[in-house]
């Protein structure tokens, strides 16, 4: 008997969990990772089973999701596709891994093609971020970063998808009365090619990346990132908030928010986050580096220097990404010293 799922209980707990009529969250791990799990969604479609994101391609992860499949009465044979909601590992690996064995079909918004482009051309990973951090004014960071292993980015683990999804693009899953109707609908921020997937009738909304329940997401950390991320990101939050309200189905974290009522939080923190950002180069900091240091970090409120290089990574990115939201909205200004951006008021 597979049980609803309970958003009081411990969201990462491996397993198979029911959340609507036909649809099952199973958490799949992230070893190593501050996240812990990500949430894949399997949708009864006829005989078989269509996949909202797919897991990172792990043997652990595999095994829990062969697992969370025959509870359900099927196994990964019976998977027909897998919908994709972002370009990141922990969301597209496993899809184009079991594709090779069993054919299964991959789906992919087309605005990740930029950053899958990159990935195929090889390099180390992170490579994509170094400009960034330049123009941060993180060399320190940038120098640290590189005297850590990072691993070749292998073009297997990034092969394209059979198919790019367009925003609109509407896919029919099951049969008869169990049909219902995916609406994807172009997300981008924090990846280029972001989607999520609306289930209007049914008021079920799997959310993504996009809005998260416990954490803001990392803005623009991909490959080849828009000119605005934050800006993007932004716009899709209140495009989100403009249509139907619905029940969260989130890729990280416990099910049973509502989608606008998470949509205002996630708006107001940035709000915040641009009056913080502000403040501090009216304290007189003007590089991202600087600025960063100045903020907290976390639910935990850490300072910069007390999060792992990967973190301090993103946090000093997303603070790049609110400065340049500054400038766009005149707030600020920026000139070139070198590569190094500086912000003044």
């Amino acid at each position: 008997m597979v049980p609803d799922d309970e958003p009081g209980g411990d969201w990462t707990a491996p397993g198979v969990y029911r959340c609507a009529p036909d649809v099952y969250r199973i958490p799949l791990p992230l070893p190593n990772d501050g996240l812990r799990a990500v949430n894949v969604y399997a949708l009864v479609d006829g005989d078989g089973f269509t996949l909202v994101d797919s897991g990172w391609a792990l043997q652990q992860s595999r095994e829990l999701l062969v697992s969370a499949l025959a509870d359900l009465g099927g196994g990964l044979g019976d998977v027909r596709r897998f919908l994709v909601t972002h370009v990141h590992r922990d969301h597209y690996a496993m899809a184009v891994t079991l594709r090779q064995e069993f054919g299964a079909r991959v789906y992919l918004g087309e605005g990740e093609k930029p950053g899958l482009d990159r990935l195929n051309a090889g390099g180390l990973a992170f490579a994509g971020q170094e400009p960034r951090l330049i123009r941060a004014g993180a060399d320190d960071l940038l120098r640290r970063l590189q005297s850590q292993p990072r691993p070749r980015i292998d073009p297997v683990e990034w092969s394209l998808p059979d198919e790019w999804i367009t925003d609109g693009a509407v896919f029919t899953v099951g049969e008869g009365e169990a049909q219902r109707e995916l609406t994807a609908i172009a997300t981008p921020g924090h990846t280029r090619g972001h989607v999520v997937f609306a289930d209007d009738p049914a008021g079920l909304l799997f959310g993504g990346d996009h809005v998260l329940p416990r954490i803001t997401p990392s803005i623009g950390f991909e490959p080849m990132p828009g000119s605005s991320p934050l800006s993007d990101f932004l716009s899709s939050l209140e495009l989100v908030r403009s249509r139907p309200d619905a029940l969260l189905l989130p890729a990280h974290g416990p099910v049973g928010m509502r989608v606008h009522e998470r949509v205002d939080q996630l708006l107001a923190h940035h709000a915040t986050r641009l009056d913080q950002t502000l403040a501090a180069v009216r304290e007189g900091r003007s590089t991202a580096v600087e600025v960063a240091g100045a903020l907290r970090w976390t639910r935990r409120e850490r300072r910069l220097d007390e999060l792992d290089v990967f973190n301090e990574m993103l946090a000093v990115l997303e603070t790049l990404a609110h400065l340049d939201v500054l400038v766009e909205r005149g707030a600020l200004r920026f000139t070139l010293d070198g590569d190094v951006a500086r912000y003044t008021i």
